[in-house]
């Protein structure tokens, strides 16, 4: 062990050792994911040992250039790699998650309250055993970094390798393109690296000047209220007003609501959310609902215990601790918060339209039973661990079924109290940003690429509730997040040029 640990080794061996190490240790999701989606035979065996040969040249190229040229400074990147694998992995091997540039800007923009959900013992074996250990084998050895001639020697002979891997398997170009983007998920320390730069660079784009929608005008003389209620990971099928088979809808099913089917634009937030308040579907950032309607005339106010929204720039955003600071008998931990001194908040406007958008984060997991106050759990027993694959069934469906039971009440205590202001019109809308697995086809959560997404993560509901009984819903098939934009001028009597009637859920 001692001359394991300090006995000198040159840059080529500890690459070699090292790039070994990297492809057994970090890639059984991937191999497993290649022999499930080739046919047997000479040619499965040519794509799988062609991966393993490329991904071994393609690190030891990686590994040796780092500790070339960067020396100690290129142990300590190394190592940070090989705690950001063993992180990774775990998020793979417990979530069944594909690390896209989607799944990397969910992990930029988690907070620490919902990232602190997925700690676990075998988060910490994880890091320790594949993170930690290789870490102390790097540093700790002494390393003949070798002459400029030998590691340029080496690093062809590394290329030389890819291009041939690459070369052999050139008729397999159309499998390996068709599965790129699993593949490219699945490889350490690439699919994190690259995601995170390709996520970075969408958000440079995407956080240029916003683009100006034509201005809005408003013509109705009414008073109004919208109340815009943007769930996170509710999918439909376990709501009853759906069809579920337990109750977890029992006041909205007393209420006079309409239970639209609904499909949402993409599995994670800050794609969904900002589906809900754009115009029409578009990578660009155009002026969203709650920017535009504010630059309109309309009182507008944002309170969220949740993120991930495109930039707002209106006068009036509430966070739990805000809300706490003035409502202080308030309980901040549940989404019940977005409701304190609601009422009081319309009443007190002096503007004849009032938006108001509450951002919730009742559905988001793992730590489902943690969402949700006691009075809530009805349905029981609950899964209490973060490590889903491992949990009960029945009882991961239970503690996710109670944050619909405590949607259901969020929903309901609005219509409450927005149909006991009688001098408005008024309106509440539901609608998740996505849906969400619970273990079908070993799924878990959301994020999963849009083409390869299984219903339970696009299909949401959408939920309506207006007190103006002269207005009636149309009778469609179906619906998007991108009707609540239209469906919200027309209630409000907007006049706009980019208005789109048969994007308007109302008669």
């Amino acid at each position: 062990m001692e001359n394991l640990f300090k006995r000198q080794t040159t840059t080529v061996s500890i690459s070699l050792i090292l790039s070994i190490f990297t492809l057994f240790a970090y890639h059984y999701p991937l191999f497993k994911l290649v022999v499930n989606n080739i046919e047997g035979g000479f040619n499965g065996v040519i794509i799988t040992a062609g991966l393993a040969v490329l991904m071994l040249a393609a690190n030891f190229f990686f590994y040796n250039l780092m500790l070339f040229l960067f020396r100690s400074v290129g142990k300590w990147i190394l190592s940070l790699s090989f705690i950001l694998n063993a992180i990774t992995l775990y998020f793979i091997n417990t979530y069944d998650v594909l690390i896209t540039d989607a799944m990397m800007g969910n992990v930029f923009n988690t907070r620490y309250s919902e990232a602190s959900g997925y700690f676990s013992l075998a988060a910490v074996l994880y890091t320790l055993l594949l993170g930690i250990v290789p870490c102390i084998y790097l540093l700790t050895r002494k390393i003949d970094y070798l002459t400029a001639k030998r590691f340029f020697k080496n690093t062809g002979i590394a290329l030389a390798v890819m291009a041939a891997m690459v070369a052999i398997n050139i008729h397999n170009f159309t499998w390996i393109d068709r599965n790129a983007t699993q593949l490219g998920s699945l490889l350490m320390p690439w699919s994190y690296t690259v995601n995170s730069v390709r996520y970075y660079n969408k958000v440079q784009k995407r956080n240029r000047q916003e683009i100006k929608l034509p201005d809005a005008t408003i013509t109705s003389q009414s008073k109004d209220v919208v109340v815009l209620i943007i769930g996170e990971s509710a999918r439909r099928q376990n709501f009853s007003l759906y069809g579920y088979h337990k109750q977890t809808n029992p006041l909205l099913e007393n209420r006079d609501v309409t239970a639209l089917l609904a499909t949402s634009a993409a599995t994670y937030t800050t794609a969904g959310v900002k589906a809900i308040l754009d115009h029409k579907p578009t990578d660009k950032l155009y002026e969203i609902l709650p920017n535009y309607l504010f630059r309109t005339g309309v009182d507008v106010i944002w309170r969220t215990s949740n993120w991930g929204e495109p930039p707002l720039h209106i006068e009036k955003i509430q966070k739990p601790a805000d809300l706490k600071a003035l409502y202080p008998d308030a309980e901040p931990k549940y989404d019940g918060i977005l409701l304190a001194g609601l009422k009081q908040t319309i009443e007190q406007s002096s503007a004849d339209k009032v938006l108001i958008v509450l951002h919730c984060s009742t559905s988001h997991g793992p730590t489902y039973f943690s969402k949700y106050p006691s009075d809530f759990e009805r349905f029981t027993p609950v899964c209490t661990t973060v490590e889903m694959a491992k949990a009960d069934r029945a009882e991961l469906f239970n503690a996710y079924d109670n944050t619909i039971l405590y949607t259901d009440y969020l929903i309901d205590q609005t219509i409450e109290t927005v149909q006991s202001i009688t001098e408005r019109r008024s309106c509440v809308i539901f609608v998740s940003d996505h849906g969400e697995s619970l273990g079908e086809n070993n799924l878990y959560m959301h994020g999963v690429p849009m083409a390869l997404a299984p219903k339970e993560q696009i299909e949401i509901p959408f939920i309506v509730w207006h007190s103006d009984k002269s207005m009636k819903i149309k009778e469609l098939d179906e619906v998007g997040q991108y009707h609540i934009f239209h469906t919200i001028l027309h209630f409000m009597g907007i006049e706009s040029p980019i208005y789109d009637e048969k994007m308007n859920i109302f008669e």
